[in-house]
């Protein structure tokens, strides 16, 4: 993965835009289009819903954001620290939430008035899975599409079934979603958040501050 050159079948190709850089196109292509068909292609977001975005400091979460706002609902975005908190609210979360709180969950339902919300972006894993779940309203949907923490989790199947919540999974994206990315973002409509970028041979640094929890977005490198 951290070769300087690459060969690819051309079908597999799509047309990088003359407005994206390089650099850009790196930071969202991936999570831009995970994102983009977690809430569009597999929640079905809707205009007016509540959405939790959990690990909104992730470069997968911050684009998670800033999809959830193009589809018009009020986004609670969750970070674990206040640096990042801010660069959340930032991007367009309508609430912040500490998710390093022992009952952060309870923060989530308050701003909700106790109702919940309608959709859950959760990518995280075993750390966030159970309040994750608890957050969601009646036929609430969480969607999935990794496990950071742990894949093994618990599932309270009274709540699963009593309140009739759909668990969805989902995984990479089509290439229409990336399609649908790449022109949603030559729109200014959803940018790419670069933490930083280095050049591949400090690639170990890129992966110490990945490890450090130190990012906001993406590390990228330029080989």
């Amino acid at each position: 993965g951290y070769a300087e050159y690459a060969v690819a079948p051309a079908q597999n190709l799509v047309p990088l835009p003359d407005s994206l850089s390089f650099v850009d196109a790196a930071a969202m292509v991936i999570v831009g289009t995970t994102a983009w068909h977690m809430l569009v292609s597999r929640a079905a977001l809707r205009q007016g819903e509540d959405v939790l975005i959990v690990a909104a400091g992730s470069g997968i979460g911050a684009m998670g954001v800033q999809i959830a706002k193009l589809s018009g609902a009020r986004v609670i975005a969750t970070a674990g620290r206040p640096d990042k908190l801010a660069k959340a609210k930032a991007l367009g979360a309508d609430f912040v939430v500490d998710h390093s709180a022992p009952d952060w969950a309870n923060e989530v339902r308050g701003i909700t008035r106790r109702r919940g919300v309608d959709v859950v972006f959760e990518h995280v894993g075993a750390a966030t899975w159970e309040q994750s779940l608890s957050c969601l309203t009646r036929n609430g949907r969480l969607v999935t599409c990794g496990g950071h923490t742990g894949f093994k989790v618990t599932i309270d199947l009274w709540h699963l079934f009593a309140k009739q919540l759909v668990l969805i999974g989902s995984i990479a994206g089509t290439r229409q979603d990336l399609l649908d990315v790449l022109k949603v973002a030559t729109r200014g409509l959803l940018r790419p958040i670069v933490h930083s970028v280095l050049p591949l041979a400090q690639a170990a640094e890129g992966q110490r501050l990945m490890e450090g929890r130190e990012i906001f977005g993406k590390v990228i490198l330029t080989p």
